[in-house]
């Protein structure tokens, strides 16, 4: 592990590319929901806008989108790790009408100088109006 502090996250304005690459910019895609403007209305949009979140080092946003059950107290996030891609391989339920849903994903970053992957198929739950994250295996 490097010793030189990594450098800060990197935050993108609204008229980049969004870092969930949805082919939108981040302020018509995942910048609202960070904002907290706007609630994600599917369960896919919400695990997007949370990668984008550890793209950008939200962990504010992070916590306040997971479910109070399995919620940890706090979120510190490895500064050494940079995330810079997403692949949706599937998901079910999570629309505008449902209550649940999962979306299976692989996301992939880069640490200390190495390359990884993370596949999670992550669970959502309808709370009234709004997604949240439940939990990932």
């Amino acid at each position: 592990m490097s010793d030189s502090a990594p450098a800060p996250w990197p935050t993108p304005a609204d008229t980049a590319r969004c870092p969930c690459l949805s082919g939108e910019t981040f302020g018509e895609c995942c910048g609202p929901f960070h904002r907290g403007s706007a609630l994600a209305p599917t369960a896919e949009r919400l695990m997007r806008s949370r990668y984008s979140a550890f793209v950008v080092g939200d962990a504010d946003y992070l916590l306040a989108t997971w479910d109070p059950r399995t919620r940890p107290a706090q979120l510190d996030l490895d500064r050494h790790t940079r995330w810079f891609g997403l692949d949706i391989v599937g998901r079910t339920g999570g629309g505008m009408l449902d209550s649940t849903g999962t979306v299976d994903f692989i996301a992939h970053f880069r640490s200390d100088g190495e390359v990884g992957a993370q596949r999670e198929n992550s669970r959502f739950v309808r709370d009234g109006t709004r997604w949240l994250y439940l939990d990932g295996r």
